[in-house]
């Protein structure tokens, strides 16, 4: 007799790595979540998908210093439908790191990415993921009425 839960019509589909990195490439907008101090913290971030490396453009502080004093960081990913109880999310897991050699900033400052708030944001933080995962929900068949 199987313990595993029977799947219903709304449950939770994995998604693949290939699905993943495709809804990475087609967002922008993000939460970085790094560890400042001994408390986690998560920051919204703009960023794009080059040579398989998330990549942040930031100004200098807290999210910079915390990203890469060598901790791992989570950056995730999502939408949602509330109409329909659906949605998407992905969550890569990584090492963050910043090339400040000439030829890294010079590919960095190519990369069109422009920073949404205002301020000089002259870093950028890679993340190298080390594993990607995703989860869908479909949509229910009718709309949920709300109360």
């Amino acid at each position: 007799m199987s313990t595993e839960p029977t799947p219903t019509a709304h449950s939770l589909v994995p998604l693949s790595e290939a699905e993943c990195w495709q809804l990475l490439g087609e967002s922008g907008i993000g939460r970085l979540a790094v560890v400042v101090g001994h408390q986690p913290d998560v920051f919204p971030v703009n960023y794009l998908v080059d040579d398989q490396r998330i990549v942040i453009r930031s100004a200098e502080g807290t999210k910079l210093a915390a990203a890469l004093m060598g901790q791992l960081v989570a950056f995730e990913i999502d939408a949602f439908d509330s109409t329909y109880h659906a949605g998407w999310s992905v969550v890569v897991h990584g090492t963050a790191t910043e090339d400040r050699s000439l030829p890294g900033t010079m590919r960095d400052e190519s990369l069109d990415l422009e920073p949404w708030a205002d301020g000089t944001k002259s870093r950028y933080i890679h993340i190298q993921p080390s594993t990607i995962t995703g989860r869908r929900l479909p949509p229910l068949p009718q709309p949920v009425e709300e109360e």
